[in-house]
């Protein structure tokens, strides 16, 4: 994924040490201050498994307890770091028209004693498996994309039970949370903290709720959400719709055949059209729902969206194309950045590593974004 040629390690190195300093003073001893270095740098080795022993090992250690240390006990702010994070993405790849994207991915596990494990559906393995689900979420713009935020998906069976959730140091005050009520969250600390975007989405999972895409319109966050065929939207002239009826009614005519990005095998073609619902309910805003339909199968995907009136359906054909970004960035940090190499248990652990790990690839993906570009080496101090 991000392999790293000869002429670009000093750019490399030198980003790595600019990250470094940024998340330095969340640390308030020198030896996980200079140990977390060592885990970033062993994250991005190209380590078969990127755990504890490995890690350590890459860093010249002779055990792995400082590395678990880091993890587990070293006094450090780990939503600190996550936050210096976002905004180390934001000051490279920042952008007006910015996508803020939200997925969960899922970490096959053994066993009943990691935090939030336990038999439930995983996107990454395409079934139910034993394994804890994270919340995400991913900044896109045209600069590039990387994860900015996560958050570790409790199910009841958990939170029901709070001396096992004591035995992994889970908080008393975490209480249980759906995916879409960590999804708003996530958006809330990323859009007050003045994160720039024009435009939020999702898949299904997260589209379809209704309550997340009105607090998205309070905020006035332009969105483009996947949905459930059967979902039914308000229009100005019909009442309660479902969207794909809407679609149904459409003409041939309306429907072009557009890319929504590129993806492994080239441009993504499909054939795509919209229908305006609501359309005076506020000055300057409107409402749509979105069409997508695959040219050889003429399978229908259904979006509904909410953004400036004046947007064109390529707009919004190109926000629904940024979803796939999310995929890339899972695929690259565990691929990359040991985002599930992990060996931990406990709550605090768990944040911790994915917390480094959204670092190391979110390095990645600003170093290789600066030697695409021929930029000179930042100075560093």
């Amino acid at each position: 994924m991000f392999a790293v040629a000869a002429a670009e390690i000093q750019v490399w190195s030198a980003e790595l040490d600019r990250l470094h300093e940024r998340i330095g003073r969340r640390f308030r001893r020198s030896e996980p201050r200079r140990r977390v270095r060592d885990y970033v740098c062993g994250l991005v080795a190209g380590l078969e498994r990127k755990n504890g022993w490995t890690v350590a090992e890459h860093a010249g250690e002779v055990s792995p307890d400082g590395m678990q240390r880091l993890l587990r006990w070293a006094d450090w702010d780990v939503d600190a770091v996550r936050d210096d994070v976002r905004d180390y993405v934001v000051e490279h790849l920042g952008r007006r028209d910015g996508v803020l994207i939200v997925d969960d991915t899922g970490f096959l596990k053994k066993g009943t004693r990691s935090a939030g494990v336990q038999r439930q559906y995983s996107g990454t393995a395409g079934r139910t498996e034993n394994c804890q689900v994270g919340t995400f979420l991913a900044y896109r713009s045209e600069a590039g994309h990387a994860l900015i935020d996560r958050e570790l998906y409790l199910p009841a069976s958990w939170t029901d039970d709070r001396d096992r959730c004591r035995a992994v140091g889970v908080p008393d005050e975490v209480g249980f949370a759906t995916k879409p009520e960590q999804a708003k969250a996530m958006l809330a600390r990323a859009l007050d903290a003045g994160v720039p975007c024009g435009w939020v989405t999702a898949d299904e999972a997260y589209g379809q709720v209704k309550s997340l895409r009105v607090w998205l319109e309070e905020r006035d966050v332009g969105y483009v959400m996947a949905t459930r065929r059967t979902d039914d939207v308000v229009t100005t002239s019909m009442g309660f719709v479902r969207v794909e009826d809407l679609i149904a009614a459409l003409p041939a005519s309306a429907w072009r055949r557009l890319s929504a990005g590129a993806g492994a095998h080239g441009p993504r073609i499909y054939q795509w059209a919209r229908i305006p619902i609501r359309v005076s309910w506020q000055p300057g805003r409107g409402h749509w729902v979105l069409a997508r339909r695959n040219p050889d199968t003429g399978e229908l995907a259904y979006y509904v969206c909410y953004g400036p009136r004046r947007s064109t359906l390529a707009d919004l054909v190109w926000v629904a194309g940024c979803r796939w970004a999310i995929e890339e960035c899972f695929q690259q940090a565990k691929t990359d950045a040991g985002l599930d190499h992990y060996q931990v248990r406990d709550w605090r652990a768990w944040y911790a590593h994915i917390t480094l790990s959204m670092a190391a690839h979110a390095w990645l993906t600003v170093a290789k974004t600066l030697a695409a570009k021929g930029e000179p080496v930042p100075a560093t101090t």
